[in-house]
């Protein structure tokens, strides 16, 4: 398969958790060899403590890769922490002028969630450069392992067209129409007190990792005590909770949750921090029957 039919050059940009540069040039190697030029932001392998550089800094070369015309898509080097301290000090105006494919998860949410919010664009919760390109170096990514299941489904989620997922659990049967709208249930929780639900009706899709059932019950508490997410939301999608500390506990959960809400919920999808993992394009129509999710 030819894999740089809509990618030409992707800026790599570090908004978030410090950055290993082994892993980032991995990533560029194996990128590189995928037939794509690379640029890198200039802050790529600052160190602020635990974060990739000043706010200030990040913020100035999200713009300069938003304002590069020969910079064809935004891939976020990593996650970790970080994104949340960007949002109320990013001038939305400049990257609804220059609108281009930014890609990210975990951490990253905050900002495809805001810049979705601020903007009308369609954002990529996706594989990043450290975490999923730069995993392996070159040549394992070319002879098919770790990565090509998570490039397929990217380029797909690029293209636009037409998504199919099937999930492999029921909690609560029924359809829902709406945007997909979610990413790393953590990270969306932060967002509270901010202005950052959809004003569309949306299938709300979430993952995490590293959290007990407790937490995860208490971050979709504070998510459902919104009346404006209580109201909007008709589906729930749901990824891998990763490292989960009662599974039994968490299946009990979610079926009181989608009993709570009277909405469908749906487990089973490759939303994750795991190697293998679809592309959600936020802010696209989808429907949600049974257990089958169609965007697009």
């Amino acid at each position: 398969m030819v894999y740089n039919q809509i990618m030409k050059t992707i800026g790599i940009v570090a908004l978030s958790g410090g950055v290993k540069e082994d892993k980032i040039n991995n990533a560029v190697e194996n990128l590189k060899a995928l037939g794509y030029r690379v640029k890198l932001s200039e802050n790529i392998f600052d160190k602020n403590r635990y974060l990739a550089g000043s706010d200030e800094i990040k913020i100035a070369e999200l713009y300069k890769f938003f304002k590069d015309s020969d910079v064809d898509i935004i891939l976020n080097a990593r996650g970790g922490y970080g994104a949340i301290r960007l949002i109320n000090q990013i001038d939305y105006e400049i990257i609804k002028s220059n609108p281009k494919p930014f890609i990210g998860f975990s951490d990253i949410t905050a900002l495809l969630l805001m810049i979705s919010k601020r903007t009308g664009m369609v954002t990529y919760h996706g594989p990043m450069a450290c975490s999923d390109f730069g995993d392996l170096t070159p040549p394992p990514l070319l002879k098919g392992e770790g990565m090509m299941f998570s490039l397929d489904y990217l380029l797909k989620a690029l293209d636009g067209g037409r998504l199919e997922f099937e999930g492999k659990k029921i909690y609560k049967r029924g359809e829902a129409q709406g945007i997909i709208w979610g990413g790393n249930l953590a990270t969306v929780v932060s967002l509270c007190g901010l202005d950052f639900i959809p004003e569309e009706d949306f299938v709300f899709f979430a993952e995490d990792l590293n959290e007990p059932v407790y937490k995860i019950d208490r971050m979709f508490q504070q998510l459902i005590n919104i009346q404006d997410f209580r109201g909007k939301c008709k589906g729930i999608v749901l990824g891998d909770f990763l490292d989960v500390d009662n599974k039994d506990w968490l299946d009990e959960y979610f079926y009181e949750l989608a009993g709570k809400l009277n909405i469908p919920v749906v487990d089973g999808f490759k939303i994750t921090h795991l190697k293998d993992k679809v592309t959600i394009p936020i802010g696209r129509k989808c429907s949600l029957h049974e257990n089958q999710l169609v965007i697009g």
